[in-house]
């Protein structure tokens, strides 16, 4: 079977395929108008020679339609998958032989769909060949905006599958293994999605951690030296030279500001370096420019990155800087070393069930400080208060979790940290889950909020629970020892919260508020990636 390289847009049959099958007796059209068993209706009904012959078979035909549309029911997994694929910005479309005031019907006892959700609706009372013609995959592709290749073709029946080959489309059927040739053949509509994921383009952000679980399985090499391998939720990879320190390493891009955004490339990289309980010491970087760029701004870029590296006693030792296309905004790439006495390295696999959860600082540091550098004039024409912009603005000064971290890494009861980065605490939350082999209980009302970063998440309709969070620190401590770790942190100036507990891996994520149990949220991709590149 031939595997699609990309789909852009889906072109769905009705009748079989999004909805159940059997609605429509055509065993009864056909008895009704004479049409032999091996013709089909709508060819047979287009050839009659009478007018009022015609309108006679029409009126039939309708009639039935609309008495199976009235009886119809979603397919199983129909509307999910629908909302999915439009949740990816695939836009979805009908193409069926049908009349469209049978599809219109149908589709109100679809509870979770509303029709407009469908981009285009080709029906028989389209000005366009039916199926088997592929002229209606090319009049969808042209409505949808993308090369018909693209486009895959969705249906139960050899006319669905014939009308994409014709058209050059992609095709799938559903109802196991037909008899003809075509690229996916599934059961049912449940089991798309999965059979086409790795042909959809992926969103912004990072790449969705049960893909990245599943490449990491595939592709990772053995090695007795590597402490620490790579997963999810791993912050770093650790690997024992053999000498008295084991060697700690990460790597982590800026994509998202532009301004400072040598300051946020050292210190989120120095950030994932302290989760190990290591001292960053180097840091080689790659710089992606786009044209136009100048050689003072670039300069910059290396004041900020040589600044901060000084400020923390990390040397900067190489690296590569180039103006390309390939990137419309700057782009830095941070590797950087670090070291760790044997024996003190903090792995998450260190974490027990009872273990606390704590929270330094408050949620959504990064994001907030980024949104109001990079949409001050946004949010100041939205009426957020110059005061209040300049005190968000100013948590990028509060990014780092390197004191945190150095309080930590000398606290016995410590079995793990994690950074809280792009995806924000919900997304953290997992990841700290799936590293640690555990399940999380988590106390929704004692999550703390700057009261900055809840003003301008109102106002820009994002979720400050998926907002990227570099400066806070997710800390798992032995349950005897985090008050002690919460009075020390408070010494340092450094406010954490307790905000849950380990529990077995069976029990997954239990969120509470108030006492209730709610949903702990999940986000595809971090919430600021909504306002790059959105209409504001």
């Amino acid at each position: 079977m031939v595997r699609a390289c990309r789909i852009a847009a889906v072109l769905f049959d009705f009748d079989g395929t999004l909805t159940c099958p059997g609605a429509l007796d055509f065993g009864a059209i056909r008895q009704e108008i004479d049409c032999p068993p091996d013709r089909p209706v709508l060819e047979f009904i287009q050839a009659m020679d009478s007018v009022e012959a015609l309108r006679r078979a029409h009126r039939i035909l309708e009639a039935h339609e609309m008495a199976a549309a009235a009886l119809s029911e979603p397919a199983p997994g129909a509307e999910s998958l629908v909302r999915r694929l439009i949740a990816h910005r695939i836009p979805c479309g009908i193409l069926t032989r049908n009349s469209r005031r049978a599809v219109e019907r149908a589709l109100e006892n679809f509870p979770h769909l509303e029709p407009d959700i469908f981009s285009v609706l080709i029906t028989r009372d389209t000005p366009v060949a039916p199926k088997p013609s592929g002229d209606g995959v090319h009049l969808a592709a042209a409505h949808f905006g993308v090369p018909v290749e693209e486009v895959l073709v969705v249906g139960d029946f050899v006319f669905d599958i014939e009308a994409g080959h014709r058209a050059g489309a992609v095709t799938a059927h559903v109802g196991g293994n037909p008899p003809f040739a075509c690229h996916y053949a599934v059961d049912s509509l449940a089991q798309l999605w999965e059979a086409i994921r790795l042909d959809v383009a992926l969103p912004p952000g990072k790449l969705p951690n049960d893909l990245l679980e599943r490449f990491l399985a595939e592709f990772q090499t053995p090695d007795p030296s590597l402490v620490i391998p790579p997963g999810i939720g791993q912050d770093t990879a650790a690997v024992d030279t053999g000498d008295a320190d084991t060697l700690v390493l990460t790597s982590d891009p800026i994509t998202f500001v532009t301004t400072h955004i040598g300051h946020y490339a050292v210190l989120v990289n120095a950030n994932d370096m302290a989760t190990a309980g290591a001292v960053p010491r180097w840091l080689l970087t790659t710089l992606l420019f786009p044209p136009g760029i100048t050689a003072g701004e670039i300069h910059q870029v290396f004041s900020d990155l040589t600044g901060v590296c000084r400020a923390n006693d990390i040397v900067l030792c190489g690296g590569h800087t180039e103006i390309t296309d390939a990137v419309s905004r700057p782009v830095v790439n941070g590797t950087m070393i670090g070291t760790v006495m044997r024996g003190h390295l903090i792995d998450k696999r260190q974490i027990r069930t009872g273990d606390r959860l704590l929270l330094t600082k408050a949620i959504a540091v990064e994001g907030t400080a980024i949104i109001a550098g990079e949409f001050a004039g946004e949010l100041q024409r939205r009426g957020l208060p110059e005061t209040v912009l300049a005190r968000a603005r100013d948590l990028a000064q509060a990014i780092s979790v390197l004191p945190e971290a150095a309080v930590c890494r000398d606290h016995a009861g410590v079995s793990a940290l994690h950074d809280v980065t792009e995806g924000g605490l919900a997304t953290a939350a997992r990841e700290l889950a799936s590293a640690g082999r555990c399940g999380l209980r988590l106390f929704v009302d004692r999550i703390p909020f700057f009261d900055e970063t809840l003003q301008i998440c109102s106002l820009m309709g994002i979720d400050p629970m998926g907002l990227i969070g570099s400066g806070s620190l997710l800390i798992c401590c032995r349950p005897e020892e985090a008050g002690s770790l919460c009075r020390q942190l408070a010494a340092a100036g450094i406010r954490a919260t307790d905000i849950g507990e380990i529990t077995e891996a069976e029990s997954g994520i239990q969120a509470e508020a108030e006492g209730r149990a709610v949903t702990w949220p999940g986000f595809d991709v971090d919430e600021i990636t909504r306002l790059f590149g959105r209409p504001l």
